[in-house]
Parts: C-alpha cells; structure tokens; sequence
C-alpha cells in the first residue's frame, strides 16, 4: 500500500479518537455542564448529523481544488473547533463545536476515501479501505482508552487538548506525503456533478448505503453507553471502561483487518459469515452484561464483527459509486454517519426503561436485524447485494 495512504490514516486516528471518544466521558462532560447523561449523547448524534449533512457539501465545494490542500484545511478546523471545545462552559457552545468538528471530519473523510482509491488499483479499493479505517480502530485501541483514562485522571478537557495536539502531526503529514491531485480528485477529465448525483438513483448503491447505515447505527447504539454499562451493571471500576474500549478497538481492527483482505473479492462470504453472528451477540451482551467476564469477551467480540461487516459495505459503496469518482467518497461518510447520528438518539431512549443501560444492546440487535431482514425484503439476499 502507498505510504500516502498510511499518512491518512493519522489523520483518521485523530479524528476516530474524537469521534469515539465520548463513550468514556458522557457522565463527567454530563456532570461539568450540569446536563443529564441523555441530553449529553447529543454530542455524538450532532457530530453524526454534521458529518451526514457535510460530507456531500464538502464533496461539492471540494471538488475542483486540490486533494492535499481540501484535507489539509479540514484538518486544521478540527484543531481549533477542539480547542474552542476545550476551553468552553457552555454545553450550547460544546454541541456547536462538535457540529463544526464534523463538518471538518466530513469533508476530509469524504476526499480521503476518495483519494485512497485513487491511489491504488480498482480491484484494491477494500485493502485501502481497511488501512485508511485502521486510523479508527486503532483510534479506539489507544485514542478513546488513553482518552478516557486522561479524562479520569484529570477531566474530560484534558482529552478535547490531546486530540487537538494530535492534529499537528497529521497536518505535517498530510502536507508533505500526499499529492496534490491524485487521480480521481481531478474532476477536469471527470464526469460532471450532476451525472454524479445521479449514482444516487441507482437502486443497488441505495440498498448497500441503507445496510451499512443500520449496521452502523447498531455500533453506536451500544458503544455510546458503553460506560455506564460496565461501571452500573457490570458493577465495574471506571478504569474498566478504558479496558472495555482497548477490547472493542482491539477487535475492530481485527474485523477491519480481515474483512480489508476478503471485501474486494468475496463481501458477499464476509456478510453472511459475520451478520448472525453480529445479530445474536447484542442480544446476548444485554443478558450477560452483570457478568463482567462474558461482556468484556462479547465487547472484542461485537467490535471485530460490527467492523467487518461494516467496512465491508461501505467498500460496497465504494464500488456500486464508481461512477462518481470525487462524490462515492461522501456517499460513503454519509451511509456511516447516518447510522452513528440516529442509533444513540433510539438507544437513550431505552436508558429509562425496565431494560436500563443494557437498553442499547436491545436496539443494537434490533437495528442488525433490521439490516439482515432488508437485505432480503428488497429483493436481493445480502450476498448478491455485496457481490
């Protein structure tokens, strides 16, 4: 794989730890801000929502500049919107930064995905895919633990300092590894935006964005409330929710890493193999979620399993858009966010149910389920829709 691709995925490290970060830190940011954990959650769907809504927009208005200076400029807007976030009182001013944090992460998710195609074979694009998201798990191998341990020891703004400090190297890489206009990115020989747009009625692109958008949504259904979950029912320590984040990120890129070598060739195998699974496990986590032992083994389990049928269908997307070069990258970021915006708004919802915080893991496996069942609803199983 190129070495520009490995650069973007610093990048991406940062931005996961961000994204994910929060999962150890809604109850002391729910605390400082005098919020209830509930209203404090909103965090994440509004970092979704931005990046749903932004990384179409970003595509757009990035599409005839150059690769490097888009992701460059990306990268430095979420420096400072986590340095505003840092030093603010206001969990009004705190949901705006995270807001434009994502809009910033859209459009460099959106151009990074795009370029990583560009940057290596067509038959390659799920291998490129696996490094660039490997910035994510790995994020949640390090980033988020190491996040949510700082934040224990000191308090969740010290994590807000760490991320923004973890921008200044990605940008020296960004700036002098990537090339300027990779393949792809130059829309001058391209085919124009609105025959782009028209990828989007394409009914098979459609379905595998709608699949990756409710898996994704069982992910962050159940990783959002993580902490809770393992310091109330599991009677846990707090230093056991950074043990439980090494465990899902651990096994996410597990997932990622696996899933990265069969997508491009087999996605239909991947999907089918990982997708029972993944539909029984949540269900199971809810039952033995007062067992510490049994959650911690299901949390690497449901990581590995969540990420690779994930990735798999967002590689899916990749390819069912091929025929829109500089946008396929923001219809992908889309599929992802959509579900990480609207599976934590269901998800606390249950919080206040008999189901208490194993009330997520039951919307978890209801969304899988839901995914499972539309592959086969809409007319094509899951393995043709992959293939």
């Amino acid at each position: 794989m190129p070495l520009p691709l490995y650069l973007l995925a610093v990048a991406v490290f940062a931005m996961g730890t961000s994204e994910f970060m929060l999962a150890g830190l809604l109850p002391d940011i729910a605390a400082d801000l005098d919020v209830s954990v509930g209203t404090a959650s909103t965090l994440t769907s509004a970092f979704a929502v931005g990046m749903v809504v932004g990384a179409p927009l970003m595509a757009v208005l990035a599409r005839n500049l150059p690769a490097r200076a888009t992701l460059l400029a990306c990268v430095l807007v979420f420096l400072a919107s986590h340095v505003a976030g840092a030093v603010t009182a206001s969990f009004a001013v705190l949901f705006t930064t995270r807001v434009a944090a994502a809009l910033a992460n859209a459009g460099f998710l959106a151009v990074a995905l795009t370029t990583a195609a560009a940057l290596v074979p067509p038959d390659r694009k799920g291998r490129a895919l696996a490094v660039l998201l490997s910035g994510t798990t790995v994020a949640t191998i390090a980033g988020v633990p190491g996040g949510s341990l700082l934040g224990t020891l000191q308090d969740w703004r010290a994590t807000f300092w760490a991320v923004a400090a973890l921008c200044l190297p990605a940008a020296v890489g960004i700036l002098t590894g990537v090339p300027p206009r990779p393949g792809a990115r130059d829309s001058a020989g391209g085919p124009p935006l609105r025959q782009e747009l028209a990828q989007l009625r394409n009914a098979r692109l459609l379905v595998v964005m709608l699949l990756g958008a409710l898996v994704n949504a069982a992910t962050f259904a159940s990783l959002t409330f993580l902490a809770p979950l393992v310091t109330d029912t599991a009677g846990l320590g707090e230093l056991w929710v950074t043990v439980a984040l090494v465990l899902f990120g651990a096994g996410s890129l597990t997932g990622v890493t696996v899933a990265g070598h069969l997508s491009d060739r087999r996605p239909g195998a991947v999907v089918a193999a990982c997708g029972p699974p993944l539909l029984l496990g949540w269900p199971a986590m809810a039952v033995l979620a007062n067992r510490p032992t049994a959650l911690l083994l299901l949390v690497f389990t449901q990581g590995a399993l969540s990420f690779a049928v994930g990735s798999t269908l967002i590689t899916r997307v990749l390819y069912a858009a091929s025929g829109a070069p500089t946008m396929a990258g923001s219809y992908a970021t889309s599929a992802l966010n959509t579900g990480a915006a609207a599976g934590p708004v269901i998800a606390a919802t249950t919080l206040h149910t008999p189901a208490g915080a194993a009330g997520p893991l039951w919307v978890s496996g209801g969304l899988v389920a839901l995914a499972l069942t539309a592959g086969v609803s809409l007319g094509k199983p899951v393995g043709r829709i992959t293939s």
